[in-house]
């Protein structure tokens, strides 16, 4: 046993220190990056923001929603091969840039993952996605999926430091996923004691990533606009969002209504309402790891989306950050015991 004494520091602790600036609107703010990867021969241009794979959020629905913004869809991966490829036919060569496919690591899992790909050959991401990004097996996985798929974008995770950012790089992934108990519907942290402070998380991987090369995903804990922008400023390459985008008519989840007012369904993927949906309930060795919550009916993405991207924007006119590039060089964080006025909350 030891202890670490320095503090990890989540999204809450902190907030960015303005700068001058010499931009006048946030009109002249880039949000678009460009990224080439480490084993992909791809070069991607978008804006950075994922949707998260879960059942309720990272739908075909939203896929085509935000690829029209050149923002990024992890699709979940409990679509079954014909409703791959029934989606097929609607894959635009703008939209093939914005998806990936989602995967476990079983068996079954590769079987079916070859089956989506060889149906589907414009999809060029893969997101391998495990709670747990520590075993062995999943470092094999990442290997064996990468000799089968040479060309393709590889999305792995999830962990949180950077030992093992930098073994799942070198095992074959080009982004590395980020992120153990911080979102929203996750209960990981209070039912195993295990985690780690986003905001530190993010800091310590994108160090590990950067200096092999690499990219990392920030998923989970972005409560705010605000917490996107620290997300990129502590150096974060992508964010990937689950609870922000829940709720609307891309979404997915069930339509609920309650003193006449609509709600929809959000949960997490280790919770019980997920596992009752796709494996037949929680088995005897484990746990739930996730809440299940009614969000209020939001309407259509594209208003949240304006939000998001507007405030992220705005940041970047803060501290003098023309492109989102230069946000991280831009960014000085000051540790806070308060983020805002809450009298009329």
């Amino acid at each position: 046993m030891r202890i670490e004494h320095d503090i990890k520091l989540g999204f809450k602790d902190v907030m960015i220190r303005p700068k001058r600036s010499t931009l006048k609107s946030r009109s002249e703010v880039t949000l678009e990056r460009d990224f080439k990867f480490l084993h992909s021969p791809l070069v991607w241009t978008g804006i950075p923001i994922m949707a998260a794979n879960m059942d309720t959020v990272g739908t075909f629905e939203m896929a085509k929603a935000l690829s029209g913004k050149k923002l990024f869809t992890a699709i979940h991966k409990h679509y079954s091969i014909n409703e791959w490829h029934a989606f097929a036919s609607n894959i635009s060569t703008e939209m093939e840039d914005f998806i990936a496919v989602s995967t476990g690591i079983s068996k079954k899992d590769s079987k079916k993952l070859e089956s989506i790909l060889q149906n589907n050959a414009l999809i060029k991401f893969i997101c391998i996605d495990v709670a747990n990004g520590y075993s062995e097996h999943f470092s094999d996985f990442v290997k064996s999926t990468r000799t089968q798929y040479p060309d393709k974008v590889i999305i792995a995770g999830n962990v949180v430091t950077g030992e093992m950012v930098e073994e799942l790089l070198l095992s074959g992934a080009d982004i590395v996923k980020v992120g153990i108990g911080p979102g929203s519907v996750c209960t990981t942290r209070v039912k195993t004691g295990v985690g780690y402070p986003q905001l530190s998380a993010i800091i310590e991987c994108a160090d590990a990533a950067h200096g092999l090369g690499g990219q990392i995903v920030s998923d989970g804990g972005c409560a705010t606009p605000g917490d996107i922008a620290k997300a990129f400023g502590a150096g974060a390459d992508f964010v990937m969002l689950g609870g922000l985008l829940a709720g609307h008519n891309e979404s997915g989840g069930e339509h609920i209504e309650k003193n006449g007012k609509p709600f929809r369904k959000f949960y997490g993927m280790s919770s019980e309402t997920a596992m009752e949906k796709h494996v037949g309930g929680v088995a005897e060795y484990r746990a739930s790891e996730g809440k299940t919550v009614e969000v209020p009916y939001k309407g259509e993405v594209e208003n949240t989306l304006l939000d998001i991207l507007g405030g992220l924007r705005s940041t970047c006119t803060y501290v003098g950050a023309k492109r989102l590039k230069e946000l991280t060089k831009r960014t000085t964080f000051i540790r806070v015991n308060e983020q805002e006025n809450q009298i009329y909350s």
